[in-house]
This record gives structure tokens, C-alpha cells and sequence, in this order.
């Protein structure tokens, strides 16, 4: 279905190019306006303006319908996440760090510190001088 409408919508397109190219140019932009032009007569000029609203009524048409159809699959999702609850990993120190019951943030920092000064070095260590 979405394959259908993309082709028709790159015919209208197509032909629609087309037909503003056929146009005659009232403006004069760049100095090349005037002449006689593809289609002179009035009548014609009456034809490539409603042949061109058309296609652009149909152009508009395919892309409202194209973006409907793209989008109505999706289903909402919540930027909250509804799912299961996100997992802490653990620190690479090995031992898992308790949230603080009291006091501040310093308190809980300087006890992981006090955790983490207990437990052996897990890499080379630089020499200290005595």
C-alpha cells in the first residue's frame, strides 16, 4: 500500500515540476521574462494554472497520507520508562556501597573511604618512601 502512494506521489511531484516549468514567467527574475513563451494564449495559462493547483491539492494529499501511515504503528512510550526498574551494578570495588540513614553526604563518603582503605590493592602499587 505504502509503495503505491510513494509512486503517485513521485508522479504528482514529477508532473507537477513540469508544470511550473511551462508556466510563463510574469516576473522578469534574471531579465528572461517576456517572450511568447511555450503556451501564450490566455486560455492555456488558464489550463497550466489548474492543472498545477490540482497537483498540488494531490500533492498534499499523498504526504498528509504518508505521514499518517508512517506514524500508525507507534505506539506511545512513556520517557519515564514503565518497565522493569533499571539494575545498580556494583561498584568495581567488589564490596556494594550502603545508602546513608543518617547524616549527610560527607558521612557516606568518608565510610566508603573507610571501606575501601580496609580492602587489599587489586593493581601495582607505586613504591613509598620511608
Amino acid at each position: 500500500m505504502q509503495t503505491v502512494v510513494i509512486i503517485v506521489h513521485l508522479m504528482i511531484v514529477s508532473v507537477m515540476i513540469g508544470a511550473v516549468l511551462l508556466q510563463k514567467s510574469e516576473g522578469g527574475g534574471l531579465g528572461m521574462g517576456g517572450g511568447a513563451g511555450f503556451m501564450s494564449s490566455r486560455g492555456t495559462a488558464n489550463l497550466l494554472t489548474r492543472t498545477t493547483a490540482i497537483l498540488a491539492v494531490g500533492f498534499f494529499i499523498t504526504s498528509l497520507f504518508l505521514s499518517w501511515y508512517a506514524g500508525y504503528d507507534r505506539k506511545p512510550s512513556s520517557i519515564i520508562g514503565t518497565g522493569a526498574p533499571a539494575q545498580q551494578t556494583q561498584p568495581a570495588g567488589g564490596t556494594p556501597l550502603t545508602p546513608p540513614t543518617s547524616g549527610g553526604i560527607l558521612d557516606s563518603l568518608k565510610k566508603t573511604d573507610e571501606q575501601q582503605g580496609q580492602q587489599a590493592p587489586s593493581g601495582p602499587q607505586a613504591p613509598r618512601s620511608q
